[in-house]
């Protein structure tokens, strides 16, 4: 009998997303192993959200650590090929556009293991990103991929890829509509914080391209300090580490309108996203949270371009660009016009992404 597949992680993302897939192998009694790479590894940024998730205990934890982007990659691929040259898994499944999911893939393809991608076929077209390179590099290598929306499955078929698409939705809407409701039980956050509904506005800024920009950087504190909502923001390290090069960080911690907190757990954010009165993000994750059930909240997202535009068309989510100007003049319009929740259901599924892709591996005779 072939070894059990293995479940690649490495940041909190693909912990929240592969979650749910873990859990319905786990309720089927379907042995899987867990391996770590540690690209994202603390208290806040992985273990938390481990233990908040309901994860098993890790099978292997590569501990690849800080550096480059390069090293991190290299790393990672050494690592999974010691762990798989003498014991591959049935299958490797992976979710995203990470450095680890680039390692997973390519380790599998390397060593002729199947590749399951998870959330395949999403494109920005903003080659400034590097998750946009490791994102199609993934779908080109994948034996299995997992589209969550018909667009995303379009996207996979107009670049031929080799391996077999299936349309399942996100296991990200699985994720929200699981924990929530454990979240709102377990959570004292809008107690801590002194946080009546509606009355914040929630924000997270970390992407390369942004926080690594002085400029940018100072436009996200400037459009913070003049929003219609006080603004709650859980700082990212990267984020915090480059105020500080930049000269921000006494502008930021000492604004007015500016509430900076630590970076919090699964079930602290999925109650601050639930009680918000909208959300300000460069996250791609945050935009399809935004649109779960139990969560339809707006969401200005802090880009000039987007891998969920089906967020965009569905009414949630709105592409504001990073200039402050027009960014706090669209603010301001929103709160004067009274936004109301689309009609529309969330674009990314029901809910049963997990199930379905549990559904396709038993098919493909991976678990």
């Amino acid at each position: 009998m072939s070894n059990p597949p293995a479940i690649i992680l490495g940041t909190r993302p693909e912990i929240i997303k592969m979650a749910p897939i873990a859990a319905e192998l786990g309720h089927l009694n379907h042995p899987f192993q867990l391996i770590h790479t540690g690209q994202h590894y603390s208290r806040n940024m992985s273990e938390i959200f481990l233990r908040e998730l309901g994860m098993p205990p890790l099978t292997h934890f590569l501990n690849i650590g800080k550096g480059t982007s390069s090293q991190q990659l290299a790393k990672c691929l050494i690592g999974l090929e010691k762990l798989f040259l003498g014991n591959p898994p049935s299958v490797i499944l992976v979710e995203g556009d990470t450095n680890t999911v680039l390692a997973g893939a390519l380790s599998g393809s390397k060593l002729n293991i199947p590749v399951v991608h998870v959330e395949a076929g999403l494109r920005s077209n903003d080659f400034r990103m590097p998750e946009e390179y490791n994102r199609r590099v993934t779908d080109h290598v994948s034996t299995i991929l997992l589209a969550p929306t018909q667009n995303n499955a379009r996207n996979l078929r107009n670049e031929h890829v080799a391996g077999k698409v299936f349309v399942t939705g996100n296991t990200v809407i699985d994720a929200c509509l699981r924990n929530l409701p454990i979240a709102e039980k377990k959570s004292t956050i809008l107690y801590d914080q002194d946080l009546e509904k509606d009355s914040y506005a929630l924000a997270t800024i970390h992407r390369a391209e942004n926080v690594d920009n002085p400029q940018t950087l100072s436009n996200f504190i400037e459009i913070f300090e003049r929003s219609p909502l006080p603004v709650i923001l859980p700082l990212h390290p990267r984020t915090v580490k480059n105020c500080k090069r930049f000269g921000l960080w006494e502008h930021i911690i000492h604004g007015t309108n500016i509430g900076v907190i630590e970076p919090v757990g699964y079930w602290d954010f999925l109650v601050l996203m639930a009680n918000c009165g909208f959300i300000m993000t460069d996250s791609g994750g945050i935009q399809e949270e935004a649109t779960a059930p139990n969560i339809r909240k707006k969401c200005f997202v802090l880009r000039t371009s987007t891998e969920r535009q089906e967020a965009v068309d569905a009414g949630f989510a709105e592409l504001v660009g990073v200039k402050p100007k027009p960014v706090v003049k669209r603010l301001w319009d929103w709160i004067e016009n009274d936004w109301s929740v689309p009609k529309r259901k969330s674009p990314f599924g029901d809910g049963t992404a997990a199930e379905k892709t549990v559904e396709i591996l038993k098919k493909a005779g991976y678990c």
